[in-house]
């Protein structure tokens, strides 16, 4: 039987490529590829030379306008998460979406699974790809890498906004907002494995509620939730102690944007980040 996440694929991706983005993979080091949706105007082809095989080779040129690095949250690919914002940015900006580790095409051999190495292996592929300066836009997780980049890396970071997360996940946070949903660990929550399990989720994930098939809902779990163990190994990363917390001063300008029914990342947490 066809799966009909998966069939949807190929459209999306034919839509993004419309709309201005195609997937690139890139080579951090030996055992680290990450996949990036890169400005189509910056991937150029190259002619094989003589005697060489007749395969186009492609190479990469420095975007053109001011870039936005949109990073995704747990739940779903880069893609699959920004879709509906691509045709609208793509217009003034130059759009990389990248695919972190263990999502999508990205995988590393390294065992390293802390927000620092995904922020760290994400920067050195938006510079092999020629970034030098952008606005980074982190969503739930995606979040919390944004801050370890602009942390780590002022210089490459001019501002940021951040949607549904938090500087970093301690472990009183943690237990008090598994706890008042009802879950007994992260993992439990975010990496369902059944379709009792990815409702759970959406219920708690999604203001308005839809309603979709018990098979459409099958299919996602199947397609969406890949690299199982080392998905919880990045949800164990996470989790830092509160006994030490170090409070960050931030040179870039941060626009916090939230959802007032956040039930994960409740809207007294944004207001304390901003104090």
């Amino acid at each position: 039987m066809v799966n009909l996440v998966a069939a949807q694929k190929p459209l999306l991706h034919g839509l993004m490529k419309m709309a201005g983005v195609k997937p690139h993979l890139v080579e951090i080091e030996p055992g680290t590829i990450m996949n990036f949706w890169v400005p189509v105007e910056t991937i150029k082809k190259q002619k094989p030379r003589k005697g060489e095989k007749t395969n186009t080779k492609t190479s990469l040129s420095k975007p053109t306008k001011p870039v936005v690095v949109l990073v995704h949250g747990f739940a779903a690919e880069g893609i699959v998460t920004w879709q509906f914002q691509v045709g609208a940015l793509t217009k003034k900006y130059s759009l990389y979406i990248p695919d972190l580790l263990f999502f999508g095409g990205s995988i590393t051999d390294k065992t390293d699974r802390s927000p620092t190495f995904q922020a760290e292996t994400l920067v050195k592929g938006l510079k092999k790809l020629g970034v030098d300066k952008c606005t980074v836009v982190g969503f739930s997780y995606g979040g919390m890498v944004a801050f370890k980049m602009a942390e780590l890396y002022p210089e490459l970071v001019q501002a940021m906004v951040v949607s549904g997360s938090i500087l970093a996940m301690t472990d009183s946070i943690s237990n008090t907002t598994l706890s008042s949903l009802g879950f007994k660990s992260s993992s439990e929550l975010l990496l369902p494995t059944s379709v009792k399990g990815l409702k759970a989720l959406l219920s708690v994930a999604a203001y308005k509620k839809l309603w979709f098939p018990n098979r459409l809902h099958k299919d996602f779990l199947e397609v969406m939730f890949a690299n199982r163990k080392e998905r919880a190994e990045l949800l164990e990363g996470l989790i830092i102690s509160n006994k030490d917390p170090t409070i960050l001063r931030f040179s870039q300008k941060i626009l916090l944007l939230w959802g007032e029914n956040d039930q994960i990342f409740k809207i007294e947490l944004a207001q304390n980040m901003n104090e």
